[in-house]
């Protein structure tokens, strides 16, 4: 829980109890949860103190929002303090799961003069390691 606490200070985010229970989960898990996972998991908890949660989240760089294509946003915790590295993601479209995969790196993208980029996403397709045996 400490780790947690540390976590949401070091991004500005008081750490209250629900905050501390939801981190831990996103943190626990290998692949990007949307909010009705985490809505699943939470049964008892506010659909509304969830999203609000996760949205604190997003807006302080300790997750990310990923469009995998399914049209339910999935989160993901930042690798760093901030998010601002641009990696890949993938959807396996056997088990559905969305992953950041960070050592791969969106290459830089020069656009036409008075483009100014806020967000790029670079997604990958089709399945995933574990589906793959």
């Amino acid at each position: 829980m400490k780790n947690a606490e540390k976590q949401l200070q070091k991004v500005n985010i008081r750490p209250t109890a629900m905050r501390i229970l939801v981190y831990q989960f996103i943190a626990s898990r290998d692949a990007a949860v949307s909010l009705t996972t985490a809505e699943k998991h939470f049964e008892k908890s506010d659909r509304t103190t969830l999203y609000r949660t996760i949205k604190t989240f997003e807006q302080n760089g300790l997750v990310h929002q990923i469009n995998d294509g399914t049209g339910i946003p999935k989160y993901a915790l930042c690798q760093h303090e901030k998010h601002s590295d641009l990696h890949l993601h993938f959807h396996c479209t056997k088990c559905k799961e969305t992953l950041c995969l960070t050592e791969h790196q969106i290459p830089q993208i020069n656009l036409p003069n008075g483009f100014i980029p806020e967000d790029i996403n670079m997604l990958a397709k089709g399945i995933c390691d574990k589906c793959n045996v």
